[in-house]
């Protein structure tokens, strides 16, 4: 007779389901190593070049911004503690197109995530001396991958594939080994460049603080701020593989965001102050006169820490590949979720008697192994993976006010203090973000969203055992197309594109400074109360959670009894 039995302190629940087999730290370790990836070896660099000095207010806003965003998952995927949170979340609250929307944004960052940090990988190991003589990884003239490079970030991918295969267990495990290394770096070079060549002038110099203008604090956030920061959220993805879910997942999300907080403000700090004065005599447009690609490595020479410059490429070639490992889990837990709802092909859903979900983890490496065809460079990427979190993330503070009204009596192990004033905060912080990516960015996104929602109508049309689009589901997606509008309009007519702070505009840039913020929140306020209106009927909501709690998944292998 079946029983549910201990494997290792890990509950193993019936042969077809995810497993519970993660706890407190493997969560944490899952979030933090997604949030110390490629990002840090380039983003205080990336800030300073928009910002000046004030790229450490960027890193600061955008800790409060993303943190007011953490708390609000929190509170999320302690209540619903199931695979694929992100999208979930809002299918939960306002129906299947609203949460296949979101789940759609999170799954196109999170499968391009990992080629692109492989690719980070691989471009920071062509820079060094015997690696870009012999292996040839990549092409000069674009620095696009070569063959062998192709080659190499292919048995990357292949290497990500394996151990996701083998289980979320081994993940978390194998994760926690990488962070470990990936936090240490970061700190042993924090403390380096401060000790050996710290120079407190630097912060005034090159035309002061400001030398960018306010406004700098504002672009230098998508071009690389926030997208180092990101990533709190994806230990909620494994929500259905966590041991104790109710009150991990919130401890694993504030301790990681609180963790990474730290080490990139004292970044900041210590990239700045190691830059050498001269060569910020005529601004911030190019703060190093050399070594623009791996600024820690150059700045660890200079001040003749030799042994610290191996030590940064190795950890180049680490820390995003530690990160790829991740993200190709987690997207492979959002086709899995889809799958399993309805709203992709029914094989995502499929498990393993391992409770693996075999065939979404084999999608994630096919569409990452597309990404390495000759796409724009790791930095032209960054924005347009910023925006696509920035779209995902904003679908929490909507859904967190709905589920409170449509489900007041779940239990809620970490609740935010404060919810009905902090979620609107939180969907407003996140479309300034999108806002600040500039127009370019947001319509090709958006254009990607699309395709995704032609992709779940194909999916309703071929699909034999296709699940109705209810009245309910209709009228919870009415908000988001007009959202989705107002944000490409707002880009048309406001101040920043790509490249920063009217380096262009949106195209119009008819809203003036500081005014364009406020018309920003004004609009988007509007949005939010509307959306807060539209949410299911509670019977239905309990209905889907129920369905996503208790359902088994399908399965690839036959049932296998558990006897005692």
């Amino acid at each position: 007779m079946r029983h549910t039995v201990k494997d290792h302190g890990a509950a193993v629940v019936g042969q077809g389901q995810l497993r519970r087999s993660v706890g407190v730290f493997g969560l944490t370790m899952i979030s933090l190593g997604s949030i110390i990836g490629s990002g840090w070896l380039l983003g205080a660099y990336k800030a300073a070049t928009h910002a000046g000095p004030a790229s450490l207010l960027s890193w600061l806003l955008a800790t409060v911004i993303l943190g007011v965003l953490a708390l609000i998952h929190a509170e999320l995927g302690a209540a619903y503690p199931v695979a694929g949170g992100t999208a979930r979340f809002p299918a939960f609250a306002f129906g299947r197109l609203a949460g296949f929307t979101a789940g759609w944004a999170a799954w196109l960052q999170a499968v391009t995530l990992a080629p692109i940090e492989v690719e980070a990988s691989l471009t920071y190991l062509d820079n060094i001396g015997w690696a870009h003589r012999h292996l040839h990884l990549l092409n000069q003239h674009d620095a696009t991958l070569t063959t062998h490079g192709l080659l190499l970030g292919t048995a990357l991918m292949a290497l990500f594939t394996v151990i996701n295969l083998v289980g979320v267990k081994f993940l978390a495990e194998s994760n926690s080994v990488a962070v470990v290394w990936k936090v240490a770096i970061p700190l042993l070079t924090i403390v380096v460049l401060l000790a050996l060549s710290f120079h407190p002038g630097n912060f005034g110099a090159g035309g002061g603080f400001f030398a960018k203008g306010p406004q700098g604090v504002f672009a230098a956030l998508p071009a690389g701020v926030v997208f180092a920061a990101q990533g709190f959220e994806q230990c909620m993805q494994f929500g259905g593989e966590a041991r104790n879910p109710q009150k991990d997942i919130s401890r694993a999300i504030l301790t990681a965001m609180a963790i990474s907080a730290v080490v990139y403000i004292l970044l900041e700090v210590a990239f700045i102050g190691s830059l050498n004065p001269a060569d910020l005599v005529h601004g911030w447009d190019k703060p190093m006169a050399k070594g623009s690609f791996g600024p820690y490595a150059t700045l660890a020479g200079a001040a003749g820490a030799g042994w610290l410059v191996s030590i940064l490429y190795a950890d180049a070639l680490i820390s995003p590949a530690g990160t790829g490992l991740v993200y190709m889990g987690t997207a492979s837990r959002l086709s899995y979720a889809q799958g399993h709802a309805g709203d992709l092909p029914k094989g995502l859903s499929r498990l393993t008697r391992r409770g693996i979900p075999v065939w979404a983890v084999i999608l994630a490496f096919v569409v990452g192994e597309i990404a390495f065809l000759p796409f724009p460079s790791w930095q032209s990427l960054v924005g347009l993976i910023t925006s696509a979190t920035a779209i995902m993330y904003a679908f929490a503070p909507v859904s967190l006010t709905a589920l409170r009204r449509r489900d007041p009596q779940r239990p809620r192990p970490y609740r935010v203090r404060h919810g009905h004033l902090v979620a609107p905060i939180g969907f407003v912080a996140a479309n300034l973000v999108i806002y600040w990516g500039g127009f370019d960015t947001t319509w090709k996104l958006e254009v990607g969203i699309g395709a995704g929602l032609v992709l779940f109508a194909l999916t309703q049309v071929l699909r034999k055992e296709s699940l109705p689009i209810s009245k309910g589901d209709w009228r919870g997606f009415a908000w988001v197309p007009v959202w989705l509008a107002a944000a490409v309009v707002l880009g048309y007519l406001g101040n920043y594109d790509s490249g920063g702070f009217r380096a262009g505009g949106g195209e119009l840039a008819v809203l003036p400074n500081l005014v364009d913020l406020l018309v920003v929140a004004a609009v988007n306020l509007a949005i939010y109360f509307w959306a807060i209106t539209l949410p299911l009927p509670t019977q239905e909501v309990h209905a889907l959670v129920a369905k996503d709690e208790t359902a088994p998944a399908d399965t690839l292998d036959p049932p296998v009894s558990v006897t005692t």
